[in-house]
């Protein structure tokens, strides 16, 4: 099969697609705007260390407390002061007290981190299908350092794996520099998470085409896949809020209210899609809309840091050097 080595900047859809495109990049950029690198660019501005997680398979729990991490619950789920994938509840909780690791489960986004961190070398103790700890595992045996040293400098030695990063429409222009400033003739590559259709199988969204754009517009050598992402994005640019709101994932994503308060959503347990989730609503309970995350995840370029993975965990990256 023919693929995009041929050029230094490529671009492709899933975990297959990453599968495809990574071997052989120096970075990978993963995109999943609505909303695991959304959610991920909020947390690593409030020094909190994400550990990705595939989806809810029930040992997420035993890591969390492995790891004296809190875990993410699902985002209808969510109570006053608990984190779920929502970007906005991890801004709120951020804001009123410290965070210093959090276990992040994502059927999409999350789920290609965490199979790339597999991948790619040195992680956190535990099995190689989630590409984190598994429960029993010794923190001390290659994990966790304390969240407080959270810099890192982001790069391995060329053919020593790949350095991960998490991008999204806030902080594209921004890690798209950072990569360019190490990147010394080294193939990039991105993937975007995108969605599923009730059965599984993938649907490609339309704002992570954007957010791989964003990110690609600085590079040269771009595959013509690249180059189809790049111009997807150029044609929004100029109004991105509108835009995301429009797509089917943000209106899904608006739509989608949290329904009383204790009820479990069986949904969790599986690959799911905001239509999908939205779906579990109840009309008559007090409910409250997602549509803010929307909004968060159209705040271009508004990121302080650089989502990048290192032996297992995202934390923020060193800032590149000026002058």
């Amino acid at each position: 099969m023919f693929g995009q080595e041929r050029y230094a900047a490529r671009f492709e859809w899933g975990p297959s697609g990453a599968d495809a495109v990574a071997p052989g990049a120096a970075f990978v950029a993963v995109v999943d705007v609505l909303s695991f690198t959304t959610a991920l660019s909020v947390a690593v501005e409030n020094d909190i260390a994400v550990l990705p997680y595939p989806w809810r398979d029930g040992t997420e729990v035993a890591t969390a407390a492995r790891y004296g991490a809190e875990l993410a619950v699902g985002r209808s789920a969510a109570g006053p002061d608990e984190i779920s994938l929502s970007p906005a509840t991890i801004r709120r909780v951020a804001a009123g007290r410290r965070i210093e690791r959090l276990v992040l489960p994502s059927p999409n986004g999350s789920a290609i981190c965490a199979r790339l961190s597999a991948a790619s070398g040195p992680r956190p103790a535990g099995d190689a299908a989630h590409g984190g700890p598994r429960p029993g595992d010794d923190a001390a045996a290659g994990g966790l350092r304390p969240a407080r040293d959270t810099a890192v400098s982001g790069t391995r030695p060329p053919g020593d794996g790949v350095t991960v990063l998490g991008v999204c429409l806030r902080n594209a222009a921004l890690a798209g520099e950072w990569v360019r400033a190490r990147l010394a003739g080294r193939p990039v590559a991105v993937v975007a998470a995108g969605e599923r259709w009730p059965d599984g199988s993938l649907r490609p969204a339309v704002e992570d085409l954007w957010g791989a754009g964003a990110f690609l517009a600085g590079f040269t050598d771009l595959s013509p896949e690249a180059e189809s992402a790049v111009a997807a994005y150029q044609a929004v640019a100029n109004r991105v809020p509108a835009a995301l709101a429009a797509t089917a994932s943000g209106r899904e994503l608006a739509a989608l209210t949290a329904p009383a308060p204790g009820r479990e959503l069986a949904a969790f347990t599986g690959p799911a899609s905001a239509r999908e989730l939205a779906a579990l609503d109840h009309p008559g309970t007090a409910a409250r809309s997602f549509a803010e995350d929307v909004a968060i995840a159209a705040e271009v370029d508004a990121s302080t840091a650089v989502p990048v993975l290192r032996d297992g965990w995202f934390r923020r990256a060193e800032p590149t050097p000026t002058g």
